[in-house]
């Protein structure tokens, strides 16, 4: 891409987000008052996700009568009986069914005159949730709208009241212009959840690195697992979220190119929905994914599954779990090997060593963690060593402060192989590697492409890369932070001590001669008094 079409892309992206921030902040403050932010999330999302998948099963249909011959066909404007005809082809292949009557589109034009839109909604819900029933795509489809409660009185103390509410969030979702999901140069679903953590995580006192990575970090550990690759297997997620590390694959390659789909798993049930709707919301079909409710480190779904070419993952931090109390994860395969458990009050090594387990011999894992893991002793230590010592960690990753919601702290990324060429490990240290915008820091394309030159090129570059014999860690009792390896640049101004002295004394020699002059004047003066 030429500089000036560059340009273009950049300011069409940049009127893209500002139009949907706008759109958001017109439905918020339609809300404000009545509905808490953190729960207003969950309104917009869903019924952005209701209008999403309305039109683009309306699309799909529009397009497949216009094929066999019908030019002008309009599913919206279709009798829900002649609909139902090809319910069950419907559900086939989309894995769900809208009756025309309960499109968004049809729900918002009579909204403002239905009197029990309330009542209507949550049956539309229903019935959208129920078209899957005894079908494959039942799972994915079961409690999405779960999160969306249309009779709260969070919305208003009398039905009247929630209904007015309803009436301007289905207007202002209506209003956001999305145009072709598929052409927009931003990720619409993604984006809009990031500007909705960045507008309420604070104020609702959640964390929100707990629930979303921001974008560019998400390309960036992407990007690391498909570091030669032009198509993957299967990707994974143990710690999915909202999806948004793994629909950046989907980004990046094309969702045709993840050959075998996207495998994630959740413990939190929100962020599980959200995930589900997201998978939806980017056109990737039902049985393109297969994401799981549960403890991954405890319960985990997918053993079926693995191993995965790719996992991207940015786990909870420090959390607690069962650690050694548990006897069935003292014999867990995916941790027995290095012979001792992750401490129960810090789960974060657990997490890459289920990736680990998990990862296929040609694949590469790339985890988001807190620098902790790199250096501190007892059986964390002993991680460390059986991972080192068998090879198995190809790089660490230091990134910059404040890029997560949530915390400022400078997070750190894992990247595991099991098939490297040689038996070292190679630090980058890109905690410089920033912009900064609005109130955190921001990876822009020319700082990731620096950090994946780097891992690529797998050489030493003064300051910030260094390749580094296994053996000299083991030596450095396995501490794995990247500024015991990575020397940072002296950037303080260098003195010439002997030029300096030479100045001082010029100094001292013409103040002496000020001195002088001002006692002769002084003299004078006196003298003249």
């Amino acid at each position: 891409m030429d500089k000036n079409n560059s340009q273009t892309f950049n300011n069409k992206k940049e009127q893209e987000r500002q139009a949907l921030h706008a759109a958001i902040w017109k439905a918020a403050n339609d809300l404000r008052g009545s509905v808490d932010g953190w729960d207003f999330k969950n309104y917009v999302l869903g019924f952005l996700f209701y209008r999403f998948i309305s039109e683009n099963l309306s699309i799909y249909i529009n397009i497949q009568q216009c094929k066999a011959g019908e030019k002008n066909f309009d599913y919206a404007k279709i009798s829900d009986k002649t609909a139902k005809l090809a319910k069950e082809d419907i559900v086939n292949e989309k894995g769900f069914f809208i009756l025309p009557s309960e499109l968004f589109e049809n729900i918002r034009r009579k909204s403002a005159h239905d009197d029990n839109l309330n009542e209507t909604l949550s049956k539309v819900f229903k019935n959208i949730e129920n078209s899957a029933k005894g079908a494959s795509s039942e799972n994915d489809l079961q409690g999405l709208f779960d999160d969306i409660d249309i009779n709260s009185n969070k919305l208003g103390s009398t039905v009247k009241k929630r209904n007015e509410k309803l009436v301007k969030l289905i207007n202002a979702i209506a209003d956001f212009k999305l145009g072709d999901y598929n052409d927009n140069t931003i990720d619409i679903f993604g984006d809009a959840y990031e500007f909705l953590m960045t507008m309420y995580a604070a104020n609702a006192g959640k964390s929100g690195g707990e629930f979303f990575t921001p974008q560019e970090v998400s390309e960036l550990l992407a990007k690391i697992t498909l570091a030669g690759k032009t198509e993957v297997n299967k990707v994974y997620d143990p710690a999915c979220g909202s999806g948004s590390l793994l629909l950046k694959f989907a980004k990046i390659l094309g969702k045709e190119n993840v050959r075998n789909g996207f495998y994630g798993q959740e413990i939190n049930i929100t962020t599980y929905n959200l995930c589900r709707i997201n998978m939806f919301l980017h056109d990737i079909n039902y049985e393109s994914f297969d994401i799981a409710h549960g403890d991954t480190l405890t319960d985990p779904k997918h053993w079926d599954d693995e191993p995965f070419e790719a996992i991207v993952t940015n786990p909870p931090y420090s959390i607690k779990w069962d650690g050694d109390d548990n006897p069935i994860l003292i014999n867990d395969p995916r941790f027995t090997p290095a012979g001792v458990l992750a401490p129960k009050s810090k789960a974060d090594l657990a997490f890459v060593m289920h990736c680990l387990s998990w990862l296929a011999t040609n694949g590469t894992a790339a985890i988001v963690e807190f620098p902790g893991v790199l250096y501190r002793g007892g059986a964390e230590q002993k991680i460390r060593k059986y991972l080192i010592d068998n090879n198995f960690i190809d790089t660490i990753i230091q990134l910059p402060p404040d890029l997560f919601f949530g915390t400022t702290i400078a997070t750190c990324i894992i990247a595991l192989k099991k098939n490297k060429t040689d038996n070292k490990t190679l630090f980058i240290d890109a905690s410089a590697e920033f912009t900064r915008g609005g109130n955190k820091n921001k990876l822009t394309q020319i700082n990731q492409n620096k950090i994946l030159q780097a891992f690529t090129e797998r050489k030493n570059k003064k300051h910030f890369a260094k390749l580094v014999g296994n053996a000299d860690i083991e030596t450095n009792d396995y501490n794995l932070s990247v500024s015991s390896y990575v020397e940072q640049e002296d950037t303080r101004e260098v003195v010439d001590i002997i030029k300096l002295n030479a100045q001082i004394k010029q100094i001292v020699a013409r103040e002496n001669e000020l001195r002088k002059e001002i006692d002769k004047i002084v003299a004078d003066i006196e003298a003249n008094a």
